[in-house]
């Protein structure tokens, strides 16, 4: 039915009264009307909107109860990435941050601003036309995952913009957090409940920000603070930073109260000062002070390095230490071996959390420190997140404590630990023999990025590896359904998708079945460049350390880690039961051994650094067009150097070589080059 146009202006009138009063509430903090005045405006236009459904829009304040629960989270490709942050920890640091800034502009004194770094979760908001469109989380900074739904629900989050003169499409950062009195009560009322409460502030935003039920989401008390703007559409943003902000807190999103514009590396240091004395008062955790160039112009001439700005930086806060007691050093066995001391420690609260136990790293670590059972040990939470032990305290040590020495048999398997002259870290020599990496390399053997079987996780892995159904990565593609169904919370539709899962996983690459493996140190990248390389899987296992070395940015290490595991007896035979299995891959021409064309633009056994983004190809198509025409390809620039490739917001390789005379060519330059 049609909805009468007094009932239309009603409604809208509603909308835009409950809009200004949820603003002066949750983002000014100065309510203008008691709550009992919002609920009575809230249920008058329910009602209306129950009586006329049309009314219903998609950013009226009754649409943040949250709808249904989704299944999943869908991806989110960000336009512009999301990039971090360079850190500093010293004034030193925040010094020679402002010189090089300086520096490059040919500027005496800089404006900055300076804000708090909120410990919670990045988010990335999309309006459009006004509207709340999108909202994504920043995931590895070029995709997310849409959380739009679960972002309504917070309600200093305005689902439609103030006033008229933003931009058509605007995209606003900022902070997700919880504030430390709610996250407080929260725990409290869960521990009254007998419910999991959450460790921090930051577990506690992530985690509810990440429900697949909006409702729950809604039912959490979660903050947002804007620090800046991604994508602009339809109009123009201020030149100043400082300006930005205060239009975004005109158009109704929450900004920093801390913010400031400072003058100079002096100013940025006083605030740094001011604030870090205020940390424990404050309504919500932080682990720094961002600053930033002010002038968006001046910004633009600075640009990025790898994946930062030059013009930003995060100072870090030194993180809060307690003294506490050692009471056991246990040893843990990682996927690859890797024996880990780890000391189990008297409970103690540190930076708002309670901390068992710190990881003492390798041998070395406890030497230096002296670290052993019994001791006193100051520990803290490097960067407000890992417990580390920073020192013994030797006048509290009892008498007759021992120098705790890493055993010489793997406590899990029995096997012999080896450490290798050049390393740090000492390793069971058990492969996947060891139960203790067993159940890791199978993990990720079936990880997403390695053969990427869906379904067949963590605890499903560690169930068939302690029911004894599988040993080996091999023993996957033995699995019958009716194996799997007899597992714990895993019935016969569970138990076929897992098998055409694993059936599906045998059509790979030869770069995935590498990555697999889990040869250390070869990452998914060398895993890339091997495939590239050499073409196939026999020839990469007849390979010697000389040939290996070949390969670019394959080096002696990692040259000496491949060798070694193709020539460990175990390893061949899980890798010939996984080809019999069914694993296979398209077969490309080895790049190894094509013949380099005859060329007479001196390419050939020239060294090359490609850096930056290219925009006509990949890097990896640069690399294998490069290495067709008998060119080398390096990931580290260096004297012998012939020509770095800079593509957009080239990074560190950029400044290297610069300041060593190196070549340096853009995209163009590069592609004549190649013809």
């Amino acid at each position: 039915m049609s909805v009468p146009s007094t009932i239309q202006k009603q409604a809208t009138d509603l909308r835009q009264q409950l809009d200004k009063h949820s603003y002066n509430y949750y983002v000014l903090d100065a309510p203008t009307i008691p709550d009992s005045e919002y609920d009575r405006l809230m249920r008058e236009l329910e009602g209306l909107e129950t009586q006329y459904p049309e009314l219903i829009t998609p950013d009226s304040p009754t649409q943040r109860v949250g709808g249904q629960a989704l299944s999943e989270f869908a991806e989110f490709i960000h336009r512009q990435p999301m990039l971090s942050l360079n850190n500093a920890f010293s004034e030193e640091e925040l010094n020679d941050f402002d010189r090089r800034i300086r520096e490059k502009l040919n500027l005496n004194e800089i404006e900055y601003t300076a804000e708090p770094k909120i410990d919670g979760l990045a988010i990335s908001l999309h309006y459009e036309k006004g509207s709340l469109v999108a909202a994504a989380t920043r995931g590895d900074g070029t995709q997310g995952e849409d959380v739009t739904h679960n972002i309504r629900t917070i309600k200093i989050i305005p689902l439609r913009l103030q006033g008229n003169d933003y931009p058509d499409y605007l995209e606003v950062r900022g902070e997700v957090y919880m504030p430390l009195a709610q996250f407080h009560a929260y725990n409290q009322q869960q521990q009254q409940k007998g419910e999991r409460v959450f460790a921090n502030p930051r577990n506690a935003a992530a985690g509810s920000l990440r429900q697949l039920d909006p409702r729950i989401t809604a039912s959490r008390p979660l903050s947002m603070t804007c620090y800046g703007t991604g994508i602009v559409e339809g109009g123009e943003l201020p030149d100043n930073y400082s300006d930005i902000v205060d239009c975004l807190k005109r158009w109704g999103l929450p900004t920093s109260a801390y913010f400031q514009v400072v003058q100079t590396a002096k100013g940025c240091w006083n605030y740094y000062e001011n604030l870090h004395k205020q940390r424990a008062k404050m309504p919500f955790d932080i682990d720094g002070v961002v600053y930033k160039v002010n002038s968006t112009k001046l910004r633009e001439i600075m640009g990025f390095v790898s994946r930062a700005p030059r013009w930003a930086l995060a100072h870090k806060m030194p993180a809060q230490e307690v003294m506490t007691e050692v009471l056991a050093i246990d040893v843990q066995v990682g996927r690859t071996g890797s024996l880990t001391p780890v000391a189990r420690l008297a409970p103690v609260a540190v930076g708002g959390v309670t901390v068992t136990n710190a990881t003492l790293h390798n041998q070395d670590e406890i030497d230096r420190k002296d670290i052993r059972v019994g001791d006193t040990v100051i520990v803290r939470r490097a960067g407000d997140v890992i417990p580390e032990v920073v020192a013994t305290v030797l006048e509290k040590r009892p008498a007759n404590t021992q120098a705790f020495i890493l055993p010489t048999q793997c406590p899990v398997c029995g096997s012999a630990v080896v450490r290798l002259a050049d390393e740090a870290v000492a390793r069971c020599e058990g492969s996947l023999n060891c139960p203790a990496q067993r159940k890791q390399a199978i993990q990720h053997f079936a990880s997403r990025k390695a053969m990427n079987i869906d379904g067949l996780g963590e605890k499903l892995v560690e169930q068939l590896v302690d029911a004894n159904l599988i040993k080996s990565p091999a023993d996957l593609y033995s699995l019958t359904s009716e194996q799997l169904a007899t597992l714990e919370r895993m019935g016969k539709k569970s138990a076929d998708n897992i098998i055409n899962a694993l059936t599906e996983s045998k059509q790979t690459t030869l770069a995935r079945f590498l990555y697999a493996l889990g040869i250390r140190n070869a990452g998914e990248n060398t895993a890339r460049t091997l495939s590239s390389f050499f073409g196939d899987l026999l020839p990469i296992q007849q390979a010697s350390e000389a040939e290996l070395q070949k390969v670019p940015d394959v080096g002696e290490v990692v040259a000496q880690h491949i060798y070694h595991f193709f020539r460990q007896p175990h390893n061949q035979q899980v890798i010939t039961q996984l080809l019999q299995a069914g694993i296979h891959w398209t077969v490309t021409p080895p790049l190894a051994t094509t013949s380099p064309p005859t060329v007479t633009h001196g390419l050939a056994g020239k060294t090359f650094v490609l850096t930056g983004t290219l925009t006509q190809m990949s890097r990896e198509e640069a690399s294998e067009t490069l290495l067709k025409l008998g060119a080398k390809v390096s990931g580290s620039v260096s004297k012998k150097t012939d020509y770095v490739v800079a593509g957009d917001n080239a990074g560190s390789k950029l400044d290297k070589a610069q300041a060593l005379g190196v070549m340096v060519i853009d995209e163009t330059a590069f592609l004549e080059l190649l013809k």
